[in-house]
Order: structure tokens, then sequence, then C-alpha cells
């Protein structure tokens, strides 16, 4: 007599005909069950996923020399395909591959390097597109698939767990990024772009780094930043953020000015450069200031002045609050845009 068996995955419930107890399930139902959920999510979003070829201008001439590939995957039905800032930024010729053997130019719609994510479009019929999903419920152990074009090998299927969430690596411009899924589904040069898929076929992050030469450590930009972020790059091409006009880095504050001036920290921005007639110029930033806050808020390094400085601060006047010497001062600070 069998029993009942009912499988969660991605808190999903599915009704095999006997109930889920841990040891009464034999090895090749479970193994069946893992590969029939891998080769839905295979054939449903395999045709969706490009393979991108960047060309790059040669140095003093009119010629162009291939520089690299990756991967991104078509998520409107009209052909705009997200894929990694890295993979297309400064490229003069891009050209997607399509599944079914098609070969198409695309166009760079924005690009954003500090998150490293960016959209391009192509233009054609009968497109397939990838259903975004929601990366918030994500939880470490749950089933992952990566679909991506590593070494040029088109739509290779790689499957892990969640490793860990909640990382935080450097994009390209040094910016840290945050809320990084961390996972163990193989990735290698070329998967950048790719997505990171649950058993439902759903996008849940866009492919983006592994560390060489560990295995096994591969990380993905979470599909609710993606879609922030695709959201503003088709509406204006880039990311609006604000720009002070300074250098810096994080330091520890001594004791005797943490507890003399009672600061809730214990590191700060210790500004390196300030440049010339910049916000931070004009409002009296000097190089050697320690910058402990921004509109009250604690600065404690560079990174956490960067999360205060978004577009919604571009204009609007700020207080920043820091140290010279032994002195506390106040500022007023009307960040401008960056790249203005």
């Amino acid at each position: 007599m069998t029993v009942p068996i009912t499988l969660i995955v991605d808190n999903h419930e599915s009704d095999t005909g006997q109930n889920f107890t841990p040891g009464n399930i034999p090895d090749g139902q479970l193994l069946d069950a893992y590969s029939s959920t891998v080769m839905g999510v295979a054939e449903k979003i395999s045709p969706s996923v490009v393979n991108i070829e960047v060309f790059q201008r040669n140095r003093g001439s009119s010629t162009s020399t291939r520089r690299g590939s990756g991967s991104g995957f078509v998520f409107t039905p009209d052909g705009f395909i997200l894929t990694n800032s890295h993979v297309v930024h400064d490229a003069i010729d891009i050209e997607a591959g399509l599944s079914d053997g098609r070969r198409l130019q695309a166009v760079v719609v924005g690009d954003d390097p500090e998150t490293d994510l960016a959209v391009i479009r192509i233009h054609a019929q009968n497109l397939v597109f990838a259903p975004l999903g929601d990366s918030q419920p994500l939880r470490p152990g749950q089933l992952v698939v990566a679909i991506g074009n590593p070494y040029g090998f088109q739509c290779t299927v790689t499957a892990g767990v969640v490793s860990a969430l909640g990382r935080s690596m450097r994009s390209q411009t040094g910016r840290l990024m945050d809320n990084i899924i961390q996972t163990d589904a193989a990735l290698n040069p070329g998967n950048s772009g790719g997505p990171l898929l649950n058993s439902r076929g759903e996008v849940i992050g866009v492919n983006t780094a592994v560390i060489l030469p560990a295995q096994g450590i591969c990380f993905a930009i979470p599909v609710n930043t993606a879609k922030f972020v695709a959201g503003l790059l088709l509406k204006h091409g880039k990311i609006r953020r604000a720009f002070l006009g300074i250098g810096g880095q994080t330091v520890p504050l001594p004791r005797r000015i943490v507890r003399l001036n009672n600061l809730s920290i214990e590191n700060a921005l210790l500004v390196t450069v300030v440049e010339e007639r910049s916000p931070a110029d004009s409002a009296g930033v000097r190089e050697g200031d320690l910058i402990v806050a921004y509109d009250g808020e604690p600065i404690s390094g560079v990174d956490a002045l960067h999360r205060r400085l978004t577009e919604q601060a571009i204009g609007v006047k700020g207080i920043l609050t820091v140290v010279r010497g032994a002195e506390k001062l106040t500022l007023e600070v009307i960040p401008v845009e960056s790249g203005n």
C-alpha cells in the first residue's frame, strides 16, 4: 500500500499521491522529481536566453574587434533584454544570438555600472520572454537553476541551491552592491547576465560573478533590484544619483572623538579629496574632515554615504556633520546629479 506524499518546492505544494516524511521516499522518485523540475525550467526559459557578442572600436582605427561575450534574457515580448553592465559597457556593436539560430543587432537602452545591470533591445517577432519573479521569499537551501552561455556553449543549464542571502560585493565602479544572492549553481565566464530561476521558471536573479579559483561560490543580483533598475533604465536610460564631489575612505574613529562628540558609530568617512567647485567644496568640506552624519543619519563610511546619495537627494539641501580636529561642525550642502 502507498501513502500519499506532498512535496513542497519554493513554498508551493505539489501533490504526488504520497505523504512526505524524511526517509520514506525511494531515492529514484526524489531524483525523478528533481530532474523533472530542472528539465521543465530549462524547456520553458531556454528560448528566452540570448548569447551576447560585444564588439569594441580599435584604438586609432575605424574598425572594431570582438571584445567578449556574455548572456542575457528577454524579459518583455517586445524584445527588451536584461544583462550585466560589464557585458555591454562601452560597446559600439552588439549582436544577440537566439536559441532558434537567429542573430540580431541589439542596442543599449540603458546601462548602470554601479549595480552591474543593463537593458538592451532587439527587434524581432515570436520572442519568448522569461517571467520576472520575486526574490524576497528566497531561503537558503532553495533549488535554483542557472541558464547561460559559458565559453560560448549556448543555453547551458546548471542547478544548485541558494547558498546564502544578503551578501555584499563591489561593482566595477567600486560601489557596494547589497543583498546579493550566493548560489552553488555552477557559473563560468560567459554566464554573466543570464537568469537565475526558481523551480517555477521565474527569474529570481541575474547571474553576475564567480570567485576564481573557488568552486561553487557564485553570485546573482536579486530580481527585485533588477526590476527597479530596469524600470528606471527604460524611462531615463540611466540611474540618477546625487554627487558631492569628495573622495574618501572608511576609517575607525579614535575613542576620545567618539566620547567627546557622543557619537553612536565607531567608523566614519575620512575625506581625502575635495573637487574644486563641487557641492562639497562650496559647503566648506576640507580634506581631513571626518564625515559622521548626513541629515542626522550616522555615516559609518563610504558605503553609508553612497546609500544616502539617491535621486531624491539631488538639488535638496542636506546637512553634513563633520569632525574637524576635536570640533564637530554642521555644513549645508546641496548635491547635484552625478555626471553633470
